[in-house]
């Protein structure tokens, strides 16, 4: 006999939506399908934990410049601010479930409480793959969501037993994380497996000087098979990549603190305020203050 949670339920364009992100309580459920044609251009960032469950039978998923092969019924999870993209397969669209979520830093008193429910998402390792005993208890907990959202309720009440129903859900991830089986696929390319390490490298290390020639002298290859490959691999200049992680960080940042615009452009690596609000608007297609002002606007900016 089948067990009903043995699979992820799953209603295209069906979605579940608590508050918005200007509350300090916000939930936003999004099943619905993605193709290859519309990859994101670059990473991206949240002010929000997201959890990304893909499924559909195989994706990637990069996170701080480094890429994850994932398949149906990973988890991916991401805590605010870090630097992530989709990568689809070409053919027909892939299904997935997107959970955004927030919580107010005292949410009932009890803020030391809620942090540990966040633990997994400061794993090392941002993606979680279980045997198939533990993933019906994943399966359970989320369909148990699905199912409710249909039901006719209150909206007050609704959102306070979604909220009720996901924070156990929270709780069963933690137990079942020594569970977890997931291991990086590295890339059959060790080409691009290199690029992607100095990508990463680029994630975490964006803040300090980084040029061609330094990136060279770390990894010791030459600037021109650098400069070429890092195009090849990711679409981007290596200076475009620099520049793009620099001014993500930065727009974060303006988000998320009140320090002058000043202080976060040369946080993030900027050595010339007149550079940066050049790249800024040249990125943003707006200045750092309206970015600001406008509480992000459209934070996606495109590379042109």
């Amino acid at each position: 006999m089948t067990n009903p949670d043995d699979t992820l339920l799953y209603k295209k364009r069906h979605n579940i939506t608590i508050n918005d992100i200007q509350h300090s309580l916000y939930y936003y459920f999004d099943y619905d399908e993605r193709s290859f044609d519309i990859n994101m251009p670059f990473q991206h960032f949240h002010s929000f934990y997201e959890l990304m469950i893909l499924i559909s039978p195989q994706a990637y998923h990069l996170v701080e410049g480094i890429p994850y092969s994932i398949r149906s019924g990973d988890i991916v999870l991401l805590r605010p601010s870090v630097l992530h993209r989709s990568e689809y397969q070409k053919g027909a669209p892939s299904k997935r479930l997107i959970i955004g979520f927030l919580y107010p830093p005292s949410l009932w008193g009890m803020p030391e409480t809620y942090q540990k429910l966040f633990e997994p998402f400061y794993s090392p390792l941002p993606i979680f793959r279980f045997p198939s005993k533990q993933q019906q208890l994943v399966n359970e907990k989320l369909n148990r969501i699905y199912r409710y959202s249909f039901q006719d309720e209150e909206p007050e009440l609704k959102s306070l037993i979604v909220h009720g129903m996901f924070v156990e859900f929270l709780y069963t991830l933690r137990q079942l994380a020594p569970f977890n089986t997931y291991s990086n696929e590295p890339l059959k390319d060790e080409a691009s497996q290199k690029i992607y390490t100095i990508a990463n490298f680029i994630h975490n290390h964006y803040s300090e000087e980084l040029t061609l020639d330094s990136l060279s002298r770390e990894f010791y290859i030459s600037p021109y098979y650098l400069s070429h490959q890092f195009k090849d691999v990711t679409g981007y200049t290596l200076t475009q990549y620099i520049q793009m992680t620099r001014i993500r960080n930065v727009q974060y940042l303006l988000l998320n603190t009140k320090k002058k615009i000043s202080e976060l452009a040369e946080e993030c690596g900027f050595t010339s305020f007149s550079q940066f609000n050049r790249i800024f608007q040249k990125y943003c297609s707006q200045s750092p203050s309206e970015f600001r002002k406008d509480g992000g606007g459209n934070s996606i900016p495109t590379i042109l």
